[in-house]
């Protein structure tokens, strides 16, 4: 559920994150220019952003460190 930088970018790098997942990843890292943490959520989800906001199911982290 959180991820660091520098594992976000080992997942990519070892092949464990890939396709789709890749330039969600690599948008995450580039917000963290702007703030401390960003979230990928799954927007395929019925109402993903609520429930992301009220912390009942939850998406992935990346914090600077």
């Amino acid at each position: 559920p959180r991820l660091t930088v520098v594992e976000a970018e080992a997942l990519i790098a070892s092949g464990t994150a890939s396709g789709g997942m890749i330039p969600k990843i690599r948008a995450g890292i580039r917000s963290l220019a702007a703030c401390l943490s960003t979230r990928i959520i799954d927007g395929r989800v019925p109402h993903a952003l609520l429930k992301e906001i009220d912390k009942t199911e939850g998406g992935t982290s990346i914090q600077k460190s």
